[in-house]
């Protein structure tokens, strides 16, 4: 049983991996070396400002609503040094196709482990819904809080994002349980109530906004990432129940 849960979760793990990877080079992976370039300062926004001869990249206080500092042209946004990064090109490439299928293989782990211990018949359809479960719980619900973020653009810690996120991950994931497999009207509603305390607590925000990249780039990003996040959970769960029933 368990050799037959991993040879299924490492074959659509690979599959998914080198499918999401090619619906990635035409999608988002363009926005993001878009959004690289405005990073390095090499481009500016096409908005202008009154009094100025072109905009300049402006970061702001939340608490003040007041302006913080203004970006010069040709100077990055972030003043921290830039770690090390794959060459664009067929590096690039090769490590973002790596790391979809070692992602894909894990999640795709998770689906199958669920389905089995769920005791139910495994099936297409019933994989199907397992992705959108886990969409619901490693996607959509974090993302109500930390939306898709392109380089340049400013956060929080890093330390309170990722805590924030397990946190919601995981409430939504028992939440969603909850609902599901229980009966009584208590343990849905705890349920519920599992879903919703994180979003009450609210996800860490930047003590101040702005950045390099502009706002429609920013907000086209995170579309496509939540779009081609969704095809590759949809993925995930077919291909998981798919190998699991052509393995047994």
């Amino acid at each position: 049983m368990i050799r037959r849960v991993l040879l299924a979760a490492i074959a659509a793990g690979l599959l998914v991996g080198v499918l999401i990877s090619g619906i990635q080079s035409v999608t988002t992976t363009p926005i993001i070396l878009h959004a690289e370039e405005y990073e390095g300062g090499g481009h500016q926004h096409s908005a202008t400002l009154p009094g100025t001869n072109g905009f300049q990249p402006a970061v702001f206080d939340n608490s003040a609503a007041t302006l913080v500092h203004r970006v010069e042209d040709g100077a990055p946004v972030m003043g921290e040094e830039e770690g090390w990064a794959p060459a664009d090109g067929l590096e690039r490439t090769l490590y973002t196709t790596l790391a979809n299928i070692l992602v894909a293989t894990g999640f795709s782990l998770l689906v199958v482990a669920g389905m089995v211990l769920s005791g139910k018949p495994v099936s297409v359809g019933t994989g199907v819904l397992w992705g959108a479960a886990g969409f619901v719980v490693f996607t959509l619900a974090p993302g109500l809080g930390l939306p898709p973020e392109l380089p340049g653009t400013m956060a929080a810690e890093l330390g309170a994002r990722q805590q924030w996120w397990v946190f919601v991950a995981v409430g939504a994931a028992l939440g969603l349980g909850l609902l599901v497999f229980t009966d009584k009207l208590y343990w849905k509603a705890a349920g519920v109530l599992a879903m919703v305390i994180p979003h009450v607590v609210g996800a860490p925000n930047p003590e101040a906004i702005g950045g390099a990249v502009p706002p429609e780039l920013a907000g086209h990003f995170v579309a496509a990432s939540i779009v081609v996040s969704a095809i590759s959970w949809v993925l995930i769960g077919g291909f998981s129940a798919a190998f699991y029933r052509r393995l047994g």
